[in-house]
């Protein structure tokens, strides 16, 4: 027996929803009437609700220009059911792809050009703020094996919850943002503060802060989401996620205790940044929509196994 994933009443005979991939009572198993993020992500119901007529063609003198007729192919790659269609409803798992096949590209260039390109590459730091291709590849680089694994054990079991709730390209924005500005307020705040180092440059790198994003809106939609701890320990997510918050703040302001178990080369502000993004645009979309009231594995199947990870990774 399945559980709807908008009323939470079990169905013998459920629905899944092709765009979203939710499962729904007949009440709710049209895209309206659960709030499909199809719905306002393309804010295209006639994709939606696809005819089987090709729109394709239009008239010349339309409202578009005819820009339709010029560039025909480009909704077969971009619309509903093209090329890109697979990553709606995916783009947590895309991220997740992405951060290693960096990480194994990093390793790559490393061995065949050295260290230095390396970090010309996929580090964000406060000597070279001007190769601002790293805003972006810092947050998929990660800094060992530890430090990605973490995050991607979050970003597995987090991500499509908050994806589904806000959308695909909601989502995506929020994880990139967040990242670029979780490492460049580090680096801009380590500027400001002078604590640069003997070397006199800070770097960055990892998902942290956007992973910390992530923690905070889905505290926000529902702070007592149980999770499991190392896979064992059940907690509420709003004490996970408190909990890390005060460790951040406890080791940013003080780096020698960070240092004295091991975390004195961990990017703690960046955290803090990504978690204040993530709270306050939890609240300008909380009520939204219902989310689980727990993880578990095999998706809409009722109460199930432990699900959830243990903490981010490092930035």
């Amino acid at each position: 027996m399945a559980q709807c994933d908008e009323c939470g009443s079990h169905e013998d005979l459920p629905y899944q929803c092709r765009r979203c991939g939710e499962t729904f009572c007949a009440e709710h198993r049209l895209p309206e009437n659960h709030d499909c993020p199809g719905l306002n992500e393309w804010n295209d119901p006639d994709g939606v609700f696809d005819s089987g007529f090709d729109d394709s063609v239009r008239d010349e003198g339309g409202s578009d220009g005819g820009l339709s007729s010029s560039l025909p192919n480009l909704d077969r790659v971009t619309g509903t059911g093209g090329l890109l269609a697979y990553f709606r409803g995916n783009v947590a798992y895309l991220f997740l792809g992405l951060m290693w096949i960096t990480f194994a590209l990093q390793l790559l260039v490393g061995a065949l050009f050295g260290r230095e390109v390396m970090s010309a590459l996929f580090v964000l730091r406060s000597d070279r703020l001007f190769f601002v291709w790293t805003w972006l590849t810092s947050i998929f680089a990660h800094g060992g094996l530890y430090h990605i694994a973490g995050n991607s054990i979050v970003l597995y079991f987090f991500g499509p919850l908050v994806e589904r709730h806000v959308g695909s390209r909601r989502f995506a924005t929020l994880f990139i943002v967040t990242g670029a500005l979780a490492g460049l307020g580090f680096v801009g705040a380590s500027i400001a503060l002078g604590s640069l180092g003997p070397s006199g440059v800070v770097s960055v790198v990892g998902a942290s802060g956007a992973i910390f994003a992530v923690l905070g809106v889905l505290t926000v939609l529902n702070p007592g989401l149980r999770i499991y701890l190392y896979f064992i320990i059940p907690v509420p997510l709003w004490l996970f996620t408190a909990g890390f918050s005060l460790i951040s703040v406890l080791f940013f302001l003080s780096p020698q205790s960070a240092a004295s178990v091991g975390q004195g080369n961990v990017a703690h502000l960046a955290h803090l940044i990504g978690l204040v993004i993530g709270l306050a645009y939890g609240k300008r979309v909380e009520g939204r929509r219902r989310v689980p009231d727990r993880l578990t594995f095999g998706g809409g199947r009722g109460p199930g196994g432990p699900g959830g990870p243990g903490g981010p990774g490092r930035r």
